[in-house]
């Protein structure tokens, strides 16, 4: 039997199984790639050492068939009140589309993440955005705090409206460099999980993340007093998330063993 407050090392959809129907109020996750992603590589300046090994990779060919396999789990344990973010490149969005609209999903926004910069190309522009699907079992039951960041009449100095904008759905936040620290090679960052727990969560309600990575969804949601459980299939990504939740830690530092733990 699963524990809330936990956090597993095992493939998401077996552990999803394990879970009860209808049992979760918020899915937020960044599944892998399949873009023969390299972890170790320098593209943004990255000190390869501090970087953990690992990464898990998905073929291309079979990333609908994965796909529609762990969001099938994700959606038979969200509650109809529920909701799920998901993000994703652009390279294999289509994938995720298709397995929305397979499983039945309902699509509440399509938001875009655009950060400060991307990898530098010669023959293409540069990408510098993912994309995050909002989206629900029942849209009618979904639950949504709108003024859980900025009132109607918060203002910004120069009188715009922070609720307004902060609503709208293209995010520009910028990606967390942990210069000098232990990472894996992607996360998001807390400013988005904040987010994303503050309109569509409240406290104790119970947040899943099936592709944990470094743990940035249970280290926020338990910052922000939520339930949290999540899985990884990579022992040194969950080594490292399960030490920066028992510790406390948000960052942790690197030391000169590849495996700090």
């Amino acid at each position: 039997m699963l524990q809330l407050d936990q956090i597993y090392n095992q493939d998401c959809t077996e552990g999803m199984q394990l879970l009860d129907d209808s049992s979760v109020d918020l899915i937020v996750t960044d599944p892998p790639f399949a873009i023969d992603f390299k972890a170790k590589r320098s593209n943004y300046n990255r000190t390869s050492s501090r970087v953990l090994e690992g990464y898990k990779e998905i073929l291309r060919e079979d990333y609908y068939r994965f796909t529609v396999h762990w969001m099938g789990e994700a959606y038979r344990i969200l509650k109809n009140s529920g909701s799920m973010y998901v993000f994703s490149g652009w390279n294999n969005l289509k994938d995720i589309l298709n397995a929305i609209e397979k499983l039945g999903f309902i699509t509440v926004n399509h938001i875009i993440w655009k950060y400060q910069f991307g990898v530098v190309t010669r023959r293409r522009f540069v990408s510098s955005h993912y994309h995050c699907l909002f989206i629900c079992k029942d849209d009618k039951e979904r639950k949504f705090y709108p003024f859980a960041r900025f009132t109607k009449e918060d203002r910004d100095e120069n009188g715009r409206s922070l609720h307004y904008r902060d609503k709208e759905d293209v995010w520009i936040i910028k990606r967390e460099y942990w210069n000098g620290d232990q990472k894996t090679p992607t996360k998001l960052p807390a400013e988005i999980i904040r987010k994303i727990l503050a309109y569509s969560s409240m406290e104790n309600d119970i947040v899943c993340d099936p592709f944990l990575g470094s743990g940035q969804v249970a280290v926020l949601s338990k910052m922000m007093q939520r339930r949290y459980i999540g899985f990884e299939i990579n022992r040194e990504y969950y080594d490292f998330a399960k030490v920066r939740l028992d510790s406390g830690q948000y960052r942790l530092k690197a030391t000169k063993q590849i495996n700090i733990f």
